[in-house]
C-alpha cells in the first residue's frame, strides 16, 4: 500500500465518524507493531494538509520485558516531527509474576490502557488513537457472537468520561494486509513483541478460523465488516 492510498483511507474514517476537530491534541499509543507505526505515519502526514488542526503525541508504554527497544521508534518520531515519550512500568512483573494471571493478556490490556490515558492526559490530549484496522473490527465482531452470544464491536469513537478522554480509531477501512504492505513498502521499525502469551490469544484463533472462511466462502469478510458498518450497532451509525 502507498502513502496515499493509506491517507485517503484514514482521512474516509475521520470524516466519515468526525474523528478529528479544530485544536485536537491526540495521542498515538505506540506498541512497535506494524500497526501502530501505520498510524503514526496516517496522522503525521494528515496533520500536514487536513483543513482542521491537530497535534499528536506518540506514547510507548513500556510493560517492563528485558530487550524492547524503542531507539528505532524515537529516531522516526524525530524524522516525522512528533513528540515521542516513553512511559516505563513494572506491568510485566505484576501480570506474570505477582499476580500469575492465569489470562494475562486482559489485565495487561487495562493497566496498559490505564496508564496510556494518564499519560495522554498529563501531555495535554483530549483524545486519544488506537490502530485498529478492519480486521480487528471484523474479528472483534466475531469473538463476540462465538464467545459471548451477541453481536458487539468496539465503536469507531468512544467517549471515556472516566478520563475525559474521546478515543478514535482511523484505520479501521485499512485491511490488514494492506497495513503489512505499507510496512515492508516503508520498512517501518518494527519490534517484536516479547509477551511470552504473544500469537495464543483467542483471536488468533479467531483470525486463522476467518481466513479458512474466506477461503471456503469467498468475500465472507466484506460480509461480516458490513454487518457492522450497515446501522445495526448504535455507535457505527452514521
Amino acid at each position: 500500500m502507498e502513502f496515499k492510498r493509506l491517507l485517503s483511507l484514514t482521512r474516509k474514517a475521520v470524516d466519515t465518524y468526525h474523528m478529528i476537530e479544530e485544536g485536537d491534541r491526540i495521542a498515538i499509543g505506540i506498541s512497535g507493531g506494524k500497526d501502530s507505526l501505520t498510524l503514526l505515519y496516517a496522522l503525521s502526514g494528515l496533520r500536514r494538509f487536513y483543513p482542521k488542526h491537530f497535534e499528536i503525541e506518540a506514547i510507548t508504554i513500556n510493560i517492563g520485558f528485558d530487550g524492547f527497544d524503542t531507539s528505532r521508534i524515537a529516531a522516526l518520531c524525530k524524522e516525522l516531527n512528533v513528540n515521542y515519550t516513553v512511559v516505563n512500568t513494572e506491568i510485566a512483573d505484576v501480570v506474570f509474576n505477582i499476580r500469575k494471571e492465569d489470562n494475562p493478556c486482559s489485565l495487561c490490556a487495562k493497566m496498559r490502557k490505564g496508564a496510556f490515558n494518564d499519560k495522554a492526559k498529563e501531555l495535554g490530549c483530549n483524545k486519544s488513537a488506537y490502530a485498529h484496522h478492519k480486521d480487528d473490527v471484523i474479528e472483534t465482531a466475531l469473538m463476540s457472537l462465538i464467545y459471548e452470544g451477541h453481536f458487539y464491536c468496539f465503536a469507531p469513537v468512544t467517549y471515556l468520561d472516566r478520563m475525559d478522554i474521546t478515543l478514535i480509531r482511523p484505520l479501521i477501512y485499512i485491511d490488514e494486509c494492506d497495513v503489512i504492505g505499507f510496512k515492508n513498502r516503508y520498512e517501518l521499525p518494527v519490534e517484536k513483541n516479547p509477551c511470552p502469551a504473544d500469537g495464543y490469544t483467542k483471536r488468533e484463533y479467531v483470525k486463522d478460523l476467518i481466513k479458512k472462511l474466506e477461503k471456503e466462502n469467498p468475500g465472507v469478510r466484506d460480509r461480516l465488516f458490513n454487518s457492522v458498518t450497515n446501522g445495526l450497532l448504535p455507535s457505527w451509525r452514521i
